[in-house]
């Protein structure tokens, strides 16, 4: 982490650096291929040509492949043509994904599914399928390489029945081909065929709404492709991006941790985030939405009386502000976000703050929590 490095920095970690892998063995060479060049070019799968080589060659010399997507389904959304309409879940502020293997747009919030229409509901438009997900990865493998199995590891088809041992242990013992997967084929994997990693859309967590959001990125992509040349055989890599100029990318291509955490801590100085200045999130929650605001600007009234009575003054209070996703399974979220120093007078105050609301028969129904510098 970040913070982590920053503390050893400043000499309150003690730092120990691994210098190489544990079996001595070079780094896989790493490409980045340029996904706006692909669309140019008339490509307009999810596997560019790059990565399509690099598979049959695989395929030729009878080694396994990776390929890392961290969304599931077969397409991020579905829309109309005609009248642009994109369905949405009835019980979350989110869009459904379409998963073509039981033909049904489903909610990876809440679990609602609906059955995919023929045509758009509104207006009888014929309907798009926008975006990627590991099933249409699948598919599209198949279809570029008739008769490979393609095993696929992602929530979908991960079960107790199926658990994700029995899915690895037969992709280790079969030699399965090739293996698409999200988070969970991304660390801890040690397989000794598998030369060959694919980030197929190294993007998709790099513009998230979080100050981890490149942290996050360059963690996942060093470590997927360290999944590959565990073995004698030198491991190559093959990350798809539609910003190959981004820093973040460069530098997790070219697994330059420090590069990359001097860049990261300049912003981080610069936006007065962890570790120069704690993030604490005050969420309130609950079925009616102006009942939740409400509570929500009451908070920030307490705040602002009591806030200048601590030792250290200099705080800043945003909101109260919809949650990035505002309703999940039909209850409302707003957040306070407060930018200051961590300090134990103000733990106390928002631990009594927290007791206050519990203790409101106006507040009843809502429910508020803090989370000090938040993971998501």
């Amino acid at each position: 982490a970040v913070e982590s490095m920053y503390q050893a920095r400043e000499g309150r970690y003690r730092l120990f650096t691994l210098s190489q892998r544990f079996n001595q063995q070079a780094m896989p060479q790493v490409r980045i291929v340029d996904m706006k060049r692909e669309l140019r070019a008339g490509n307009c799968t999810a596997i560019s040509a790059e990565l399509r080589r690099e598979l049959a060659c695989n395929l030729e010399r009878g080694e396994q492949s990776i390929l890392f997507l961290n969304r599931r389904g077969s397409s991020r959304m579905v829309s109309c043509g005609e009248c642009g309409q994109v369905p949405e879940c009835p019980r979350c502020s989110v869009r459904l994904t379409y998963h073509s293997a039981n033909g049904r747009l489903m909610c990876h919030y809440c679990g609602y599914s609906e059955p995919l229409p023929p045509a758009c509901p509104s207006c009888g438009g014929r309907l798009n399928f926008i975006g990627v997900g590991t099933q249409r990865v699948q598919e599209e493998l198949e279809a570029l390489f008739p008769g490979i199995e393609i095993l696929r590891m992602d929530a979908d088809t991960i079960s107790a029945a199926h658990p994700h041992e029995e899915l690895l242990s037969r992709f280790q013992k079969q030699r399965v081909p090739i293996l698409v997967g999200t988070q969970m084929v991304a660390k801890g994997l040690d397989f000794d065929n598998v030369t060959l990693v694919g980030v197929v859309d190294a993007d998709l967590s790099l513009y998230a709404a979080d100050f981890r959001a490149g942290e996050r990125t360059f963690s996942l992509i060093t470590q997927v492709v360290g999944r590959a040349g565990r073995g004698e055989k030198r491991g190559r890599a093959v990350i798809q991006t539609y910003t190959p100029d981004n820093d973040v990318i460069r530098f997790a291509a070219g697994q330059d941790y420090d590069s990359f955490y001097e860049q990261e801590i300049q912003l981080r100085r610069l936006r007065d985030e962890p570790p120069f200045r704690d993030i604490l999130v005050l969420t309130a929650s609950g079925p009616d939405e102006a009942g939740v605001l409400r509570v929500c600007t009451r908070l920030r009234q307490f705040l602002e009386r009591e806030l200048p009575k601590l030792p250290d003054q200099s705080f800043r209070l945003l909101g109260p502000a919809p949650a990035v996703i505002a309703r999940v399974n039909n209850r409302y979220r707003y957040r306070l976000t407060l930018v200051g120093q961590d300090s134990r007078p103000l733990r106390s105050l928002i631990a009594a703050l927290l007791r206050a609301v519990r203790q409101d028969r106006e507040s009843r129904g809502t429910s508020v929590f803090a989370d000090l510098n938040p993971m998501d």
